[in-house]
């Protein structure tokens, strides 16, 4: 789970890499675990579902661009727009169940 591996040496090596503070990992691990509790819980309502999957749009965007700043364009540049095509896929699917309710 990425959760449980967001605060591993390697996490915290891969940030600093990127030129982030130490922190931020801590900061993302917690957002993201809410984010991901918001989506899967049915009783949240959709309003906070809807600023997670914003959340998540962001955080992939961001990642995307500061690998491809620091390391350049390479297959690893592309994971976090792969996972936001996953994203977007959840998104759309529970947009087409929402109106089928």
């Amino acid at each position: 789970m990425p959760v449980l591996t967001a605060q591993s040496e390697q996490a915290k090596e891969g940030l600093k890499h990127l030129g982030y503070p130490a922190y931020f990992g801590l900061m993302l691990t917690i957002f993201k675990a809410l984010g991901a509790l918001a989506l899967i819980i049915p009783s949240i309502p959709s309003r906070i579902k809807e600023w997670a999957y914003a959340g998540f749009a962001f955080d992939f965007i961001a990642a995307f661009v500061s690998i491809w700043a620091v390391d350049g364009l390479s297959g690893m540049t592309f994971f976090p727009i792969i996972a936001l095509g996953i994203l977007a896929l959840s998104y759309i699917y529970r947009q087409k169940l929402m109106v089928k309710a």
